[in-house]
């Protein structure tokens, strides 16, 4: 019976360990899978302008006390159905990995929280960008040495550590700065796991405690009789520092020991609390530096120790512990050995998100901030101009109505931001749809991009204005009018664009009355006016003004001729013909413009380019055309598209077509009439994109003139400068930090939806399309037949006007 009693036991026992066994092993594969079913993820915040000094403590802290709030999400979260039953871990980590010197926050989920987690925090943290990373980072040197130790603390857990709210600074600075010392060829890392406890329970471990130091117990005998499981360490280290013959000091030192307990452990246990694994990890090239880097390292988490009954004591990972430990490490397991219970408050002071206080250098940090993009976003529109992705919702922006871009839309940024692929995309849209566009650039880019992306159906719409090419010049005569208000208008124009192509101080008024004499003279012949060409003749050749004279029929012009300028005699009449041709001679005497501004028809009528919505393309690139030539072609355009557009008063305002003028680097092609253009070519269908740089490139009279009637408002990366003038237009959702740290082809936009202004947000602009290449020489070659003549035919044509024997070719040909 004895040996059959030790057979059974046996056997039993054997049970036992087959079946201890089997938990352990099936315990053991579920970490192992548990490790791959979480997801991670980068967090970064954004850096806001520090306030005042006197607020800065006080705001401080109440930033800190915000990650309290994230925390407070994970108090009661449960594992999903599968081979855990235990509750699901979270792992907050910083890490400065190997190859770069950025400091990153990170934080990995169960994947059953991944869609929550975004939320999670930017309920807290509006303006983080929390971004989903496929491919962890590493802190390993490959080719050196990895050493780590993890953080326990020294006291029972229901004893609390310092905490931010009674440290005087932040205590991530600490960790950060030790952070920012090592270089990019060396890695650390401080992991902060936790993982939920019974709330209850904690509570009443607590609770017990304090009703045993109330009955006149002290904490250590409290915490033995409460926590008789030995899980949970008492406070001995004070006690081993006394004398055995020193019985009454022992006591009394107890007493005040307890009583100081008392106040913390009631302090502590007010608060939800987690389980928490805290490890510290650095890898450098040799033993010494990854020693000294973890030592300084444990050394930034003392500071939780400073007047605290509590402290985080580093235990530094054994060699036989080791792969287990960097392997826990790498798929974030929680080991139960590890463990220690902080509280939320703690658990902040330890791990939290870097305020704009902060100010270690190279933590990852959103450039930007980023805002909800308007809710009336419509979901398609007639032309796309982006895409906005807020927290991880990505959506096409669209402008929604030809009413919404009838007020018009403007542009600023630095170069080589994305306007041109901006408006390149528009342009393209447009044309796409049949509308009526027209380009003014003073790059040449913008129109080459263009006549790759016409549409097969849309070649024989294409009028093409290139100055530079001289074998077929074609034609813009400046003084062409259909109206007497046309006529009233070409005049106040041009005096305006000699204003701007020259510095006021040597135009004055005496040139603004003779040239507005001339013009006046040479416009009488509707029929066949003058030409910028002849304004010289009028006060060269006598013969000439007369016959002029015959077509005027305003009185006040013809006196003018017949008896001021008639009376002017000697020097005072030739300085006065120097000051007034010299200023025009610039232009006729190089062959390029002659031959443009000389002929007395244009070869393309905008009205009618307007009304049948054709294609309009000026190519005034600065470097072929020179850059006074370029802006005076430019202005002269833009006035004549304002003429053509506000003709269209003899048409009924529904049968108008809408047309849209793309106007890049714009300041340099418009006078003050601009706040005309905008406040009035509304009515007449004539919708406008305005394009440049930076804010000093305009008047005060064209800069109000633009943000005054503006609808839609845009900005790519500004310099400070400007930043700081337009942030009125984007606040409260953006500040000028933003606007100086925006990345290439992002944009902040404040749009017009559905006639009403949206609130400011920010958004991607759509990669551009190139296009055939093929077909622009093609498309140019047609253009220039239709709308261009041989050089040789112009040249005759004015050679002939001029009635001189000698031909016009040998004029000065000095480009500009």
């Amino acid at each position: 019976m004895e040996i059959l009693f030790w057979l059974i036991s046996i056997f039993i026992l054997l049970l036992v360990a087959v079946f201890v066994a089997l938990i352990f092993e099936k315990k053991g594969k579920k970490g192992f899978l548990n490790s791959f079913e979480m997801s991670l993820f980068l967090v970064m915040m954004p850096k806001q302008e520090t306030k005042q000094q006197e607020l800065m403590e006080k705001e401080e802290k109440s930033l800190i006390a915000q990650m309290e709030q994230v925390f407070t999400n994970f108090l009661y979260i449960k594992n999903k159905e599968g081979f855990s039953k235990e509750s699901p871990r979270i792992a907050f980590e910083i890490a400065s990995q190997i190859g770069s010197t950025d400091i990153s926050f990170y934080v990995a989920v169960p994947n059953f929280l991944e869609t929550a987690i975004e939320k999670y925090i930017q309920g807290v943290y509006p303006g983080a960008l929390v971004e989903k990373i496929s491919q962890d980072y590493t802190i390993f040197e490959p080719a050196g040495v990895t050493i780590g130790s993890y953080l326990k603390l020294k006291q029972h857990s229901v004893f609390p550590i310092n905490t931010y709210l009674k440290l005087e600074k932040d205590p991530l600075s600490a960790i950060t700065n030790t952070l920012n010392k090592i270089s990019p060829n060396e890695g650390a890392a401080i992991q902060v796991i936790i993982r939920p406890v019974s709330q209850e329970n904690w509570r009443k471990i607590g609770e017990k405690v304090l009703v045993k130091m109330q009955e006149g117990k002290s904490a250590k005998n409290a915490i033995s009789e409460v926590d008789r499981s030995g899980l949970v360490k008492v406070i001995i280290e004070m006690i081993k520092s006394s004398k055995v013959n020193k019985k009454d000091e022992f006591k009394k030192k107890e007493q005040v020991i307890d009583q100081r307990g008392f106040d913390a452990i009631q302090n502590k246990i007010q608060k939800q609390a987690f389980e928490t694994n805290i490890r510290l990890v650095t890898s450098a090239q040799n033993r010494q530096r990854a020693e000294e880097i973890l030592t300084h390292l444990e050394g930034a988490f003392g500071q939780f120790s400073l007047s605290a009954i509590n402290s985080l004591e580093p235990i530094r990972a054994k060699k036989k512990d080791f792969k287990k430990f960097i392997y826990d490490f790498s798929f974030r397991n929680f080991d139960s050995k590890e463990s220690n219970v902080l509280n939320i408050e703690e658990l902040t002071s330890v791990y939290h998100f870097p305020t704009h206080f902060i100010e270690t250098p190279y933590i990852k940090a959103v450039k930007t901030k980023t805002s909800a993009p308007p809710s009336d976003l419509p979901d398609k529109g007639i032309i796309a101009i982006g895409k906005v992705n807020f927290r991880g919702e990505e959506k096409e922006v669209y402008i929604a109505s030809k009413e919404d871009r009838a007020r018009h839309f403007y542009v600023v940024g630095q170069t080589g931001t994305g306007k041109s692929s901006l408006l390149r995309e528009m342009i393209r849209q447009d044309i796409k749809n049949g509308e009526g566009v027209a380009v003014v650039d003073p790059h040449g880019d913008l129109v080459e991009y263009t006549l790759a992306n016409i549409p097969k159906e849309r070649i024989e719409d294409v009028v093409l204005f290139e100055p530079f090419d001289q074998d077929r010049p074609v034609g813009l005569n400046m003084l062409e009018y259909e109206t007497p208000g046309q006529k009233d208008f070409v005049v106040q124009e041009m005096i305006a664009i000699f204003y701007k192509l020259f510095p006021p101080e040597i135009i004055g008024p005496m040139f603004e009355h003779y040239m507005r004499n001339a013009m006046l003279a040479l416009m009488a012949d509707k029929n066949n006016p003058g030409t910028l060409v002849e304004i010289p003749r009028m006060f060269t050749e006598p013969e000439y003004m007369e016959e002029k004279l015959k077509k005027v029929t305003d009185s006040v012009v013809k006196s003018f001729w017949q008896k001021e300028w008639k009376q002017i005699t000697g020097s005072t009449k030739s300085d006065m013909l120097g000051y007034v041709v010299s200023k025009v001679g610039r232009f006729i005497e190089n062959e390029m413009m002659r031959n443009i501004v000389g002929q007395a028809h244009s070869g393309f009528d905008l009205g009618k380019i307007m009304d049948e919505g054709k294609i309009f393309l000026a190519n005034l690139s600065k470097g072929l055309t020179g850059e006074v030539n370029s802006s005076l072609l430019g202005l002269v355009l833009i006035s004549k598209i304002q003429m053509a557009a506000m003709k269209r008063a003899n048409i009924p305002e529904e049968e108008r077509k809408n047309f849209y003028l793309y106007v890049d680097e714009f300041q340099n092609f418009t006078t003050d009439s601009i706040s005309t253009i905008l406040s009035e070519a509304r009515k007449y269908r004539l919708n406008l994109i305005l394009a440049h740089q930076y804010i000093p490139q305009l008047t005060p009279e064209i800069r109000n003139a633009v943000l005054g009637n503006v609808g839609t408002i845009s900005a790519f990366r500004t310099s400070a400068d400007d930043a700081e003038f337009l942030e009125k237009q984007f606040e409260p959702e953006f500040s000028r930090f933003d606007l100086v740290n925006l990345d290439n082809f992002n944009l902040i936009i404040k749009m017009m939806i559905n006639n009403k202004i949206s609130s400011s947000f920010k958004l991607e602009i759509l990669h551009p399309q190139a296009g055939n290449q093929n077909m622009i020489d093609p498309i140019k070659k047609l253009s220039k037949l239709k709308y261009g003549k041989l050089k040789a035919e112009v040249e005759a044509e004015i050679g002939k006007r001029y009635q001189s024997s000698q031909p016009v070719v040998n004029i000065t040909k000095t480009p500009l």
